[in-house]
This record gives C-alpha cells, structure tokens and sequence, in this order.
C-alpha cells in the first residue's frame, strides 16, 4: 500500500485486520496475567471490544464517518479497563479525523496524538508500564521518525510499541515481580502488527471462535398456571420506509409518545432511516404492529422477563413507579446473584472475574432501576471502569459508582444500605465507610509457581496479596481464615464455588466453628466460578 492518503474503507480494512490478529493472539494475551489465578481475560475484553466497532463498520465513504463508527461500537461493546482504554484511543482517533474525507499521513499522526490524549483523560491516575505507556511512547516516537509513507510511519510506530512494552515490567514493580509483560500493552502490540501486515497486503485470517453458550433459561419458572407477571422486554431495529413515511423528516416522537401508553422502561432514538426502540411492554404484539405502519423491522427481540436469563437477575416487576434510590451490581454465580437479590439489588449484571460486562450491559441494568439515584457494585478492580464509562453515559438518573474491589466490599454496603437516607451524597460516602471495614479472603486454584505455592495448589488471598496456600483445599480456607484473624469478627458469610461439594463446604464451616466459637459462621452455595470459596469478615 503506496498510497498518500486513505479513504474511508482502506481505514475500517486495515482495523479490522487489526482485530482479526488480536483474534488469534488473545489467549496468550490472557496468559500475561499478573495474579497467579485465572483472571487474565485482558485479550477477551481487548478483543470483544474492538470486534464491536468492526461489527458496525460499514461502506464509509469518509476516513471521518468510518472511524466516528467504529468508535460508537468500540464504546458500547467496551469490556474491562483494558477495553474502555483501547475504546477511548479509538475515540480520541475518530476525533482527530472529524470531517477528514481522505486521512494523509499528517492528519493520521494528529488523530493519534488525540488519541493519546483521549485516553489518558479516561483514567483519574494514569500508572506508567501499563498500555498507556505503550500507545504514547509508539506515537511519540512515530511522530518523531520523519516518515513519509504509511508503511514508514507503521514500522516505526510498531517497533516502539514492542520496545515499549518490553520496558513494562521496569516501570511496574507488580510485572516485574510476576515476570510478565504487560497485558494491555501486548494487545496492543497484536493490533499494531495486523495494522501492520495489512499496509503490505496481507491478510490475517481469525480463528474460529467457539459458540457463544446459549442462554441459561429456567421454563419451569413460567408454568400453565402462571400469570404475567413483569411482562417483555421488547427490543427492535425499525428502518423507516419511504413507501410509508419520509425518514429525513420523521419524528421518534410519535413512536415516544405511543409507548408511553403502553410500556415502560422506554428507549427510543432515530439514526438516519433507523428508529432503536427498547420497551418493557405487556402487549409486544400492538407495539410491532403499531410501528409498522412508518417501516420494517432489521432485528427484533422479545423476551419474557419472568425468564432468568445470564445476563441479569430481575427483582422489580413490571410498571414499577419511579423510586429514589436503585442498586446494580455484578456477581456470577446462581446463589450469590439470589443473595445480592435479596439483599436489596434490582439487577445483578453476570460478571466478575474472567467475565467482564459490558458498557452496554450496565446502560440496560441503569434503564431498568427506574430510580432517580442508582448506585453501582462493579465487585471487581478490572470492572470498576467500565462502570464509570457508562455512568458518564447515562443521561436518565444520576449514577453513582461505588469502588468495591469484590464481593466482600459489594455485598456489605448493599445489606446496609439505607434507602430511607435524604441526601444520597452522604450515603455514598456511609457507603464508602463501610467497604473499608471489610475483609474479604479468597481461595482459588494456583495456575503458575508463585510465592512459594505450585502450580495446581491451592492459594488463599486477599486483595493481591497471597496469604497461604497448599494441596488441602480444606486446610487453605482453614489457614487462610487464620491469617485474616477470623476470631475477632462477629460474623464471617462463606460462600462455596460451583465445584465445591457442599458436604465439603459443612465439614469447614464446622471446623471454623470449633477454632472460633465467638464468630458466627454463615455457609452459603454461592455457585461462583474461579473462587473456591470467598470469606466475608464483617
């Protein structure tokens, strides 16, 4: 590729060859873990990502419009903190080319310096040695290079970035002591080289992924003697016919207006000729039938929302009137998504570790509160981001996210939460106060040799920190409640993984009982993955 400049689809190709070598490279991104257990789904999250801006790439005629694009699907399929970076670099590039027809090399060089800058803004305190560090010091030293042509400009940008991120682990203590590069960093890295192969015309096939599982749906909880209950969720593409209305002139008002009537929970805005419309509705039927007088419908879905479904855990029915407060949280696992239900959450997003919502998943959480206030548990460092990415982009409540780094942290300040209180400032910060005298242990299985433990042990950890570790399952949650001085909390909650057998879980929480007869134990099946067991000193 000699060309000067790029169009619109030269732009969104090379992209998506960028995403297609991310596609095959993403499992040993995942690997470049820090924490010896398996949380390394950096690639996954990277990759999901940017597939999401691909999927909406379509023929641009602009540099401007297929980079705008590629951005807004990157944004609202952005997962996990390495994937709201990697969404705000894009956003910052879509910036820089605004209104660019053709991109020349000079105008690429400016739109990646804003990405820089996007990106940078997106992170309250930027950590060097991390992707950050790696996108900028590749810009930088591109810039710099007196490049003339793209595939000048992509060689050196390609071969600061790999110099870079071999330089991670001497700016992080924490990759330096895993003996690991840094992950964002290397994702990175992946896309650049794709770029890279495509400037020279070849093209990078993706593995086959698996299927994605489908959804895990209970029919028994909707019976012959069942009565509706919370009615559907009712979510459609409609594009606007010429036959029957002028689109350029149309208003999604008048679609506003009639849901209003019948359904709440109400989505609904116009792109070009296509109307999004999301509703909670009892009667879906009028609706399709209703909105088919303006066009036809792209896509459509409809779902019964007695049915549990994986991606959340409905408490509130139906045509619920608008309260003060609501509560989102994430948690994986049937029995700690009822505990978090019944603690007081409305939605229970499905995530945690390994399993990174995203923006889009909590936008739908937010739409379905139908609080004035909603306060949101993200449970997890790497999910805590994306919770703010999408608070910055929900317009119909004020969110508040809340920084609760795991279970332990969510499920306290959801069991005190006091939905009585009058100013909901003081009450995050209460909030705040009460994550902060929380402990919470976990045990997990060691997937590498590290701190004394090996690979296929045991470990016992809190926060980052491992405490103790061994071949005994048993014996590790017993160290482990040791170390975290389980004897002087009142109470200690113990939930056991999907893969622990509940007579295994009883024989523990017996023998904790014995060694600490002043703290009341209470053993949960929280049926989460990863974790083993999690321990909650409160």
């Amino acid at each position: 590729m000699t060309e000067r400049t790029l169009n619109g689809a030269a732009f969104a190709a090379l992209v998506r060859q960028g995403a297609a070598q991310l596609a095959n490279d993403k499992t040993v991104v995942n690997n470049l873990n820090v924490f010896p257990i398996p949380d390394g789904d950096t690639g996954d999250n990277m990759y999901m990502t940017i597939e999401s801006g691909c999927s909406q790439a379509g023929p641009d005629s602009t540099v401007g419009e297929a980079a705008a694009t590629i951005s807004k699907g990157m944004l609202l399929g952005a997962r996990g903190n390495s994937g709201v970076i990697l969404s705000r670099i894009f956003a910052g590039i879509a910036k820089g080319l605004e209104g660019i027809g053709q991109v020349s090399l000079q105008d690429l060089e400016k739109a990646l310096q804003c990405g820089v800058e996007e990106a940078y803004k997106a992170v309250p305190v930027p950590v060097e040695g991390t992707m950050l560090t790696v996108y900028r010091e590749a810009v930088a030293a591109a810039n710099a290079s007196g490049s003339t042509t793209f595939e000048e400009y992509g060689a050196a940008f390609l071969k600061e970035m790999e110099a870079s991120l071999e330089r991670t682990p001497e700016l992080l203590d924490v990759l330096k002591k895993a003996g690991v590069i840094d992950s964002g960093g290397a994702g990175l890295v992946s896309i650049a080289r794709g770029i890279m192969k495509a400037l020279y015309g070849e093209t990078t096939e993706p593995v086959q992924s698996s299927a994605p599982a489908a959804k895990k749906i209970d029919l028994d909880s909707f019976t012959p003697d069942s009565v509706l209950e919370f009615g559907y969720c009712t979510e459609f593409l409609l594009r606007l016919q010429r036959a029957k209305v002028d689109p350029d002139t149309f208003d999604e008002k008048e679609i506003i207006d009639y849901l209003s009537g019948v359904g709440d929970s109400i989505v609904c805005f116009k792109d070009g000729s296509i109307v999004k419309v999301h509703v909670h509705t009892r009667t879906p039927g009028d609706v399709l039938s209703h909105c088919q007088r303006w066009g036809e419908f792209l896509t459509l879905k409809i779902e019964n929302m007695t049915l549990q479904h994986h991606e959340t855990t409905i408490k509130d029915g139906f045509s619920r009137p608008a309260k003060r407060y609501g509560i989102v949280t994430v948690a994986s696992g049937e029995g700690l998504e009822t505990t978090f239900t019944e603690a007081g959450a409305d939605v229970v997003i499905q995530g945690g570790q390994t399993m990174n919502p995203s923006v889009q998943s909590f936008l739908d959480a937010f739409a379905r509160t139908g609080a004035e206030h909603i306060f949101v548990f993200p449970n997890n460092s790497n999910i805590i981001m994306t919770a703010e990415q999408a608070a910055a982009l929900y317009d119909k409540a004020k969110v508040h996210v809340m920084p609760s780094r795991n279970i332990g942290e969510g499920y306290t300040a959801i069991a005190s939460f006091d939905f009585d209180s009058p100013d909901p400032d003081q009450l995050e910060e209460s909030l705040k106060e009460v994550m902060a005298q929380v402990v919470t242990g976990m045990v997990s299985t060691a997937i590498r040799d590290a701190d004394g433990c090996k690979e296929g042990d045991y470990v016992g950890f809190t926060g980052k920190d491992i405490l103790c570790g061994g071949a005994s399952r048993e014996d590790t949650v017993v160290a482990l409640c040791a170390k975290m001085e389980a004897g002087d909390r009142d109470v200690a909650l113990v939930f056991y993984g999907a893969d622990v057998p509940a007579e295994e879980a009883e024989q523990v929480a017996q023998t904790l009982g014995n060694q600490y007869p002043m703290t009341e134990f209470m053993v949960t099946h929280g049926g989460q993955p990863v974790y083993d067991y999690i321990i909650i000193l409160t």
